[in-house]
């Protein structure tokens, strides 16, 4: 059972039995759909439309059960809570995150109607995946209800360093929810050392390694398999709280790229373009995470120093729309759109544009032949959990050409050591990296794209999905102890003052 904040479908139209729907393109659908075949699965998620109600149906074999949203739910608890709180909040408060007491009464409602319609649809001993920031009270309260279950959670954005996770008033309540999973996914080893760090401060719970020993009173969990007493002779229940890296499906974007059509795609693109010696492109949901600003000033001040001329480098930047509905996002579109016109109107000339801005989104092939079209994909975020697009431009690829310059504070950078890797808050660095991409020769970029190749087409979504799953079925935690780790004495912390344990969980 998969609960996520949207379905694998997105409505098309009509309504009841006459509804159309159409699949949706994201990864985890591509991850997760064949098991859910297989295994008879059930997906619980909202439809993305507020006041719309749909009864229980079958898409492409798998069992559909939509939670529906009120546009004030919409408002308090998706576009308020979960994007205007909790995002800006663990992406280390790039934009100030605003807490509402009424968003967070919200929160709690509607993460107890998707747990409340799990509950309804699963048999005993069911297995329930649950993703992502805006459903973290879920496996609590799914194991508060059914301690049959097994139960995991995976986050897809960063978890904040405790200094910053302490600003959210209910940052007590987060935790505790989190910790009703039996394994809670990260996207890096610093995301699941922060989390077990905030345990560590808010709770006073043990952990080793990477489990956390959750304190149980009398009989509660017995018959549980992840329970046991530890070297206190106190009983705890055991939650493995460990990285695991996202992916895509990169066989389905290499196998796009050896189509003729898209490949004669990317060579129209680089004529519309005015057939320049370097493209260089970014792509991103119009985000104040992305770095798009940033990437914008080192490219216009490279025009401006003749480090580059517009005859011969152009970039092109596709934002797509993205809660526009929110203050913050509408005060970015603005930024953005305003230094695209003022270098545009400073540097292109009629032949050649410096910047061609595409606020819109793309189907998947057009996606693919601009990554094939492109010489240099700049990838700028200022925090992100992985950055899947890093890795589509890899997996595109098929002619181990194109250089990736990459921010160290994705958690892709982890993986692509190959890529250029940036600080893109260094505007001299940026630039200068971006230099380099653009005079790499010819060699370097083919050694360099192999090894990001290899890496990507080994690690796939599949992959991904099959070691979370692995863990969540594994009978005990005992390998993830982590033999050569002294344990953390949570009393031992709290008696020094503004210790926070190992710089790592």
């Amino acid at each position: 059972m998969i609960v996520s904040n949207r379905l694998p479908v997105d409505h098309v139209s009509g309504e009841g039995e006459d509804a159309v729907w159409r699949p949706s393109p994201g990864g985890l659908v591509a991850a997760l759909e064949p098991m859910m075949k297989r295994e008879d699965g059930v997906w619980i998620g909202w439809v993305g439309i507020a006041d719309a109600e749909f009864e229980p149906f079958e898409a492409d074999g798998i069992d559909i059960k939509p939670v529906a949203l009120s546009a004030q739910d919409v408002e308090y608890y998706y576009e308020g809570f979960s994007n205007d709180t909790l995002w800006p909040l663990y992406h280390d408060v790039i934009a100030p995150p605003s807490f509402h007491r009424e968003w967070w009464e919200a929160y709690v409602q509607v993460n107890r109607r998707f747990a409340d319609a799990a509950l309804e649809s699963a048999a005993p001993g069911a297995v329930v995946w649950v993703h992502d920031y805006q459903l973290q009270l879920v496996p609590k309260m799914l194991r508060d209800a059914r301690p049959d279950l097994v139960i995991g959670f995976f986050d897809h954005i960063p978890f904040p360093a405790y200094g910053i996770y302490a600003q959210l008033p209910w940052r007590k309540q987060v935790v505790e929810g989190l910790l009703g999973a039996d394994v809670i996914g990260f996207q890096r080893l610093g995301d699941a050392g922060n989390f077990a760090r905030a345990v560590r401060r808010l709770l006073g719970y043990e952990t080793r390694g990477a489990v956390i020993e959750v304190p149980l009173d009398h009989d509660e969990g017995v018959g549980h398999r992840h329970v046991k007493t530890n070297r206190r002779g106190a009983r705890v229940r055991t939650v493995l709280a460990k990285q695991f890296p996202i992916s895509i499906d990169a066989q389905r974007y290499q196998d796009l790229a050896s189509q003729p059509d898209i490949q004669a795609r990317a060579r129209q693109i680089r004529e519309e373009l005015g057939n320049p010696t370097t493209i260089m492109l970014g792509v991103d949901r119009l985000d104040y995470t992305k770095g798009i600003g940033h990437r914008l000033k080192a490219y216009g001040e490279l025009l401006r120093d003749q480090s580059i001329d517009v005859e011969d480098v152009t970039l092109v930047q596709v934002a797509s729309p993205s809660r526009e509905r929110v203050e913050t996002y509408k005060q970015l579109r603005d930024e953005v759109e305003l230094t695209v016109s003022r270098i545009n109107g400073d540097y292109s000339t009629i032949s050649h544009t410096a910047i061609s801005y595409l606020h819109q989104g793309y189907p998947r092939e057009e996606m693919v032949a601009l990554y094939l079209a492109a010489d240099v994909m700049l990838v700028t975020a200022l925090r992100d959990g992985m950055n899947l697009v890093a890795k589509e431009y890899v997996a595109s690829r098929i002619d181990n050409d194109g250089v990736l310059v990459l921010s160290e504070f994705t958690g892709a950078s982890d993986e692509m050591k190959q890529a250029l890797l940036v600080n893109p808050h260094d505007i001299e660095g940026l630039k200068n990296a971006m230099v380099r991409a653009i005079e790499m020769p010819k060699r370097e970029r083919s050694r360099r794209m192999r090894a990001l190749r290899k890496r990507v087409l080994t690690h796939d979504v599949q992959r991904w999905s099959a070691t979370f799953f692995d863990a969540l079925t594994h009978v005990t935690h005992e390998d993830d102890f982590g033999a050569h780790e002294t344990p953390h004495n949570p009393q031992l912390a709290r008696s020094v003052p503004g210790s926070e344990g190992p710089a790592e969980s």
